[in-house]
């Protein structure tokens, strides 16, 4: 299933910025090819501010609400700015985040992807930054086990950026596992190895600049998938950025399309063997138009197979 909505494209941001809504339109554009109109389409419902407060204070949560603007911009932190459809939207990928889970939850769907945006992972508890306000993968383990009970949740991020704000809402919670690939160093300077956090259930894979394929492949099958599979989730949730592309002028990896849909089929076959295919995909990072689109199509592709 592919959760969507038009409000993303009403989060505005500044001329030249590179989370801008062309993203949306370069994933709708090739979406539209004629190879995925097997799959099923929804609209992100709106979130609740419940569902957000599972992962973030409710002061926060209103904090952010206060910060909307009527017109024009409003910024956060120097590259994190809201506009008067920025609320909607986040709500939306909330939204997007948590229907999700239901469709996958209830058996109504094998997995879904949601195609929203500003992203999350950067969103720390009560912090908004690195274009994100709220934390859409961490919203949706905290609603899974809030509405169906579920023991262990996996977050699995290939984002070429840390996901600095999902480590940190679960750095002491031996219920999810935070697992992540990505370049190092880079933006946010979080995502060394010894960072493992209380409960140990923190596994970061940090590649050099210049690290291809190979090296990510190797990441997986060494650290993450040994990990994921003793951890046994009962549900995977990816942070699905594809920053990492050799394209993307934000990271310095040279992953091609390829590698991104070995990744997912990994995952894949780690919720075949112990959450009956239950996973959900929520896009983060990408920012080079032709490589976002290419990556999120080898994605939605290899999710077509489960």
């Amino acid at each position: 299933m592919l959760l969507h909505h038009s409000s993303y494209l009403d989060h505005l941001t500044p001329v030249g910025h590179p989370e801008r809504p062309d993203r949306i339109r370069a994933i709708d554009r090739i979406l539209e090819h004629e190879k995925f109109q097997s799959v099923e389409r929804d609209l992100a419902p709106m979130g609740t501010v419940e569902d957000i407060a599972r992962a973030h204070p409710m002061s926060y949560v209103d904090q952010i609400h206060r910060l909307a603007p009527a017109e024009g911009t409003a910024r956060v932190d120097a590259d994190t700015t809201m506009s008067p459809g920025t609320w909607e939207a986040a709500l939306r990928g909330v939204g997007g985040a948590c229907r999700a889970v239901d469709e996958v939850l209830t058996k109504k769907v094998n997995n879904a992807f949601s195609a929203s945006r500003p992203p999350g992972h950067h969103a720390e508890k009560d912090r908004a930054m690195g274009f994100c306000f709220f934390n859409n993968a961490a919203v949706a383990a905290r609603y899974a086990q809030a509405k169906f009970g579920l023991e262990r949740v996996a977050i699995v991020d290939f984002d070429v950026h840390h996901g600095n704000g999902t480590q940190d809402i679960f750095w002491d919670d031996p219920t999810v596992m935070y697992c992540s690939t990505h370049q190092m160093p880079l933006y946010p300077g979080s995502g060394a190895a010894s960072e493992t956090g209380e409960a140990n259930t923190i596994v970061n894979a940090p590649l050099a600049p210049g690290e291809d394929g190979t090296g990510f492949k190797e990441a997986f099958e060494v650290l993450l998938l040994p990990r994921l599979n003793h951890f046994a989730p009962e549900l995977v949730i990816v942070s699905a950025g594809f920053d990492a592309h050799m394209r993307d002028p934000l990271g310095g990896l040279n992953l091609v399309e390829a590698d991104f849909a070995w990744a997912t089929r990994a995952l894949m076959d780690v919720a075949d063997a112990h959450s009956n295919g239950h996973l959900i995909s929520v896009l983060e990072g990408g920012y080079d138009l032709e490589g976002l689109a290419r990556s999120v199509a080898a994605h939605v592709m290899t999710l077509m197979t489960g």
